[in-house]
């Protein structure tokens, strides 16, 4: 079977994918989840027009020509303070003392803010007083929040595979949304594969290494919105790799994903027993790390093999995992943004699409990109070391110094 490219292999699998079902959550639940439909204003935003200063209501004619040396002084007939519905209307010559967020009395068209009076007083419990000198004109609708400046009743606000962020909470509560149409969360069921594998509490023993790629993993599907369920380490048994797949199949999941056992090793027998109860639709991707990637499925669930080795793990699951959990998730799959970055070294490659460890910063105004240590598919410290993946296209064997390539900042 020949090596498929990069872009071919992730539309394969994209494919595959479509949002799984909705429910409906309360407001609270909702930070990361990603809304299953419009959403537009039920109200104004503001929805009553109200002051942005602590100051005095007024009517902006009364001020003209208000200056220090020639105050105007307004009768203050009113205090309104926060959360409270005047009932006063201004006539000619008035004001009304008003806190930030209150509403305006009617009759009333600005305000002027506290610093151009000659009542600069704060202190908690202080009462209005009687009159007020106003040092500086103004113009109607000066330091007013006019209802429906920000939102107009009926205006779209968020649209469908929209993640939800905290500021949109913030708005969607601001509108009184308190239950919210979500995409559900897809679940994933995560193995790892191979008798050299131990828990991360055992000592280690000669021929031993510790399961990394279940805590980066699962790490990485929570992080990318879905459930993990964790099933532990396969042994180099056919049998154990069987039971661990029939366990995933009775869960419910989305996807099985898995790590090691997908080459032409020997004792890799996770391959045979995909193909043995479902089907391969291709194993092998012309990147760099990361080529013995294998997707298919088993027993009609989405079935994706990452590779053993710690880096190849982590590239080929923001190369091709993500973007599976985005459709999963209703969002738009793939739609990864890139930066162009600047090389601070000369690079080599094999001619695969290659995913380089890099830090990115900014020197001179340029963004540069500096190799993060050695590249070997073994070596996790120059993942936690980068800021960045480098994106060299198929094809391309070297780079110099000072050309520019496409990044994904981690």
């Amino acid at each position: 079977m020949s090596l498929l490219s990069v872009d071919e292999a992730r539309s394969r699998i994209l494919s595959q994918f479509e949002p799984v079902g909705t429910e409906t959550l309360s407001l609270a639940g909702c930070a990361g989840r990603v809304l299953a439909a419009d959403v537009a204003a039920q109200n104004n935003l503001p929805s009553f027009d109200n002051s942005a200063m602590d100051g005095f209501a007024v009517i902006a004619s009364d001020l003209v020509d208000a200056v220090r040396v020639s105050p105007r002084t307004l009768e203050v007939v009113a205090d309104i303070p926060a959360g409270t519905s005047p009932t006063v209307t201004l006539v000619s010559g008035q004001a009304a003392r008003i806190m930030t967020g209150a509403p305006m009395p009617k009759g009333a068209d600005a305000v002027i803010p506290v610093e151009e009076t000659d009542f600069d007083h704060r202190a908690p419990g202080t009462p209005a007083p009687k009159t007020v000198s106003v040092y500086k004109s103004l113009n109607a609708g000066d330091y007013v929040r006019a209802q429906g400046t920000d939102v107009q009743t009926g205006q779209p606000v968020l649209k469908s595979g929209h993640k939800l962020r905290p500021q949109d909470l913030g708005l969607l509560a601001m509108l009184g949304v308190a239950e919210v149409p979500v995409y559900g969360r897809p679940r994933v069921a995560l193995l790892s594969s191979g008798d050299e594998l131990i828990p991360v509490d055992e000592p280690l023993r000669p021929g031993k290494i510790r399961d990394s790629n279940t805590y980066t993993l699962a790490a990485l599907i929570e992080d990318a919105g879905a459930e993990v369920l964790r099933l532990g380490i396969a042994s180099d048994r056919r049998e154990s790799v069987e039971g661990l797949l029939a366990n995933a199949a009775t869960q419910k999941v989305d996807l099985i994903l898995s790590s090691a056992g997908v080459s032409v090793g020997a004792f890799d027998f996770i391959k045979d027993v995909v193909e043995a109860q479902g089907e391969l639709t291709f194993w092998r991707v012309n990147m760099r790390p990361g080529k013995p990637l294998a997707f298919g499925s088993f027993k009609n669930i989405p079935f994706i093999g990452l590779p053993g080795n710690p880096v190849s793990a982590f590239v080929g699951f923001e190369v091709f995992v993500r973007p599976a959990l985005e459709g999963l998730s209703g969002l738009e799959a793939g739609n990864r943004p890139r930066i162009r970055v600047r090389l601070a070294e000369n690079i080599s490659s094999d001619g695969r699409e290659s995913y380089l460890r890099a830090n990115v910063r900014e020197e001179d105004g340029i963004l540069s990109a500096h190799l993060a240590g050695h590249q070997g598919s073994g070596n996790l410290l120059s993942i936690v070391q980068a800021n960045a993946l480098l994106i060299i296209p198929a094809g391309v064997k070297s780079l110099a110094a000072g050309m520019e390539v496409d990044a994904w900042l981690l």
